[in-house]
C-alpha cells in the first residue's frame, strides 16, 4: 500500500506514495473509477465588511479585486458570491437530481446558516455533507486557539442544522500545519480531503492514532473559470472529459479515484453550466464506473483497506 519513505528521516513530506504498485482499491461492482462530484457552499460565509473582517471577498468572481479599493465594502463582489446561493445552488442541484446521481456538499456552516431555504433541500435530497469549515477563509492564517475554536464552531452548528455531525472535512485551499492535528483531538472525523497529493486514499498516523485522506482535486475544478484557465462551458467539459477518459483508461488496470469540483457562483451560470451539463450526460454512458459520494469512498476505504502501520506513509505528529 503506501509505504512511501524519505531518505531524510525528519522530512515532513512523502512524494513517493503508492509509486508505481497502487492497490486496488476494489470499488463496487469492480467500477474502473470511482467519481465523486463537490458543490463548494461557500456564499455567505466569506470574508466581508457586514461580518467585521474589514474588506470584501471578491475570489472566484466575475468582479476584479482591483476595481473597489481594499477596505470598502465591494456590493459588486457581494452578490456575485449572492448569485451562487440564490441561482446557482439551484441549477446545479436540479442536474444531479435530474440524473439521480450523487453530490457530495462541501458545507460552510455558516454560510448554511444564513440559507434556511437550501438546507431545507439539502435535508430533503439526503446529499452527502463534508465540513468546509466556519466560514470560507484561510486556516492557515489562524493561531492554533482559533483554528480549533472555528472546528468546533463549524461541528456544532452543521449538527444543530442536520441533526448529525459531519465526518469528512475540506478547509479553504489548504490547511494550517495543525489542521489534521486538530481535526484528530477534535474526534469524529472519519476522513479529511486537505491534500491534492494522489488520486487514491491513503492512512497516516496522526498523534499516534488512524486517519484517513482522501485527496482532493483543484485541477479538475471550475475554480479555473475565475482564475482565467477556463473561458467556456466547452473549456471545463473537455478537459475534465479528458481526464476522465485517461483515468477510466487506466483503470483497466489501476483504478482510481475521481474529484471533479464546482462552484455555485462559477459554473452555477447558465453558459458554464452547459458545459457540467454535457459532462453528466458523458459520464452517464458509462457503466463499469461508480459515480459516489465523498462519504462512500471513505468507507469504502475503511473496510476495503483497513489502517494497517506498516501501510502508512509515515507517522504525522505535527
Amino acid at each position: 500500500m503506501y509505504q512511501g519513505e524519505s531518505n531524510l528521516p525528519d522530512y515532513p513530506r512523502d512524494l513517493i506514495g503508492y509509486a508505481n504498485n497502487p492497490p486496488d482499491p476494489k470499488w463496487p461492482n469492480n467500477a474502473r473509477l470511482a467519481v465523486n462530484f463537490v458543490i463548494n457552499y461557500e456564499e455567505g460565509s466569506e470574508y466581508s465588511i457586514p461580518d467585521g473582517d474589514g474588506f470584501s471577498e471578491a475570489s472566484l468572481t466575475e468582479s476584479p479585486s482591483s476595481t473597489i479599493p481594499h477596505g470598502t465594502r465591494d456590493l459588486a463582489a457581494e452578490t456575485l458570491f449572492e448569485y451562487g446561493s440564490r441561482v446557482g445552488f439551484w441549477r446545479l442541484l436540479r442536474l444531479f437530481q435530474e440524473r439521480d446521481l450523487p453530490v457530495t456538499l462541501f458545507a460552510c456552516a455558516l454560510a448554511l446558516e444564513r440559507n434556511p431555504k437550501v438546507v431545507e433541500a439539502v435535508k430533503a435530497s439526503n446529499l452527502d455533507i463534508c465540513c468546509h469549515g466556519w466560514r470560507w477563509i484561510e486556516h492557515y492564517k489562524l493561531t492554533e486557539d482559533e483554528e480549533r475554536e472555528h472546528i468546533r464552531l463549524a461541528i456544532e452548528s452543521l449538527t444543530k442544522m442536520f441533526g448529525e455531525r459531519p465526518l469528512g472535512w475540506y478547509c479553504r485551499t489548504g490547511p494550517s500545519v495543525n489542521t489534521r492535528r486538530l481535526l484528530v483531538e477534535a474526534g469524529g472525523f472519519l476522513y479529511d480531503s486537505d491534500a491534492y497529493n494522489d488520486e487514491l486514499p491513503y492512512w497516516q498516523t496522526v498523534n499516534n492514532k488512524p486517519h484517513l485522506v482522501v485527496p482532493y482535486s483543484l485541477t479538475t475544478n471550475d475554480s479555473k473559470f475565475g482564475r482565467g484557465w477556463f473561458s467556456t462551458g466547452e473549456d471545463f467539459f473537455q478537459f475534465t472529459k479528458d481526464a476522465f477518459d485517461m483515468l477510466h483508461e487506466e483503470g483497466a488496470y489501476a483504478p482510481k479515484m475521481m474529484s471533479i469540483g464546482l462552484h455555485q457562483r462559477l459554473i452555477g451560470h447558465p453558459a458554464r453550466a452547459m458545459g457540467l451539463k454535457r459532462l453528466l450526460d458523458y459520464i452517464g454512458g458509462f457503466e463499469d464506473i461508480w459515480v459516489c459520494n465523498r462519504l462512500d469512498i471513505a468507507k469504502h476505504w475503511i473496510k476495503t483497506h483497513p489502517f494497517s502501520q506498516s501501510l502508512t506513509d509515515q507517522n504525522i505528529t505535527q
